[in-house]
């Protein structure tokens, strides 16, 4: 029997990006996600992803909690994107599934779907106000807060981590390449 080794690939492999200081693009390479329906007024339902995540799911529009080694965001009134550590997405699917059975509710897997960037530095919101339609002043959109909305072309997700900024942000992976070379190129004037 041979044994054959997988080796992961992401379509973010091998870019470069910006080369300024003022702005700096990584991959979050292979962060698990699970997005997760359910009714967050039923206690049964919280208390069972509680039990599983080691964290209360976030009820608040636009915010999102982290744990030891999950991080729940909301995406809407019944859905939550969960992200995990690298290959931790299956284990998780099945924990949410086995302890949600009987309570109305679905986990799905969509680490394929989805690739993850981050992109920090002083001049990081300047670079999004270029193709997002979203408010990003500090008043409006803050640390701690994560929407979907769109960039340019591309639906994503944004997450602001800190106040630096630090945004992670989700997209398609069909449009992942699409992206990071935007943000590349939106850097550019900003050194």
């Amino acid at each position: 029997m041979v044994e054959v080794a997988i080796k992961k690939t992401s379509p973010l492999d091998g870019l470069a990006g910006p080369t300024g200081g003022n702005v700096k693009l990584v991959e979050n390479a292979f962060v698990g996600k699970i997005t997760l329906r359910g009714d967050a007024e039923n206690e049964d339902f919280m208390k069972a992803v509680k039990d599983v995540i080691g964290i209360k799911l976030p009820t608040k529009a636009l915010t999102f909690k982290e744990g030891k080694s999950y991080s729940a965001f909301w995406m809407g009134p019944d859905e939550w994107m969960i992200h995990t550590p690298q290959d931790g997405e299956v284990a998780l699917e099945t924990a949410l599934r086995d302890k949600l059975q009987g309570i109305p509710s679905q986990a799905v897997n969509v680490s394929d779907y989805y690739a993850s960037m981050r992109l920090s530095g002083p001049a990081a919101r300047e670079v999004i106000k270029k193709g997002a339609p979203l408010d990003l002043h500090p008043r409006s959109f803050k640390a701690g807060q994560c929407t979907g909305t769109r960039f340019a072309n591309a639906t994503i997700f944004l997450i602001q981590r800190d106040d630096e900024p630090t945004y992670d942000i989700q997209v398609r992976l069909s449009f992942a390449e699409y992206l990071w070379n935007y943000f590349t190129e939106a850097a550019k004037e900003f050194g």
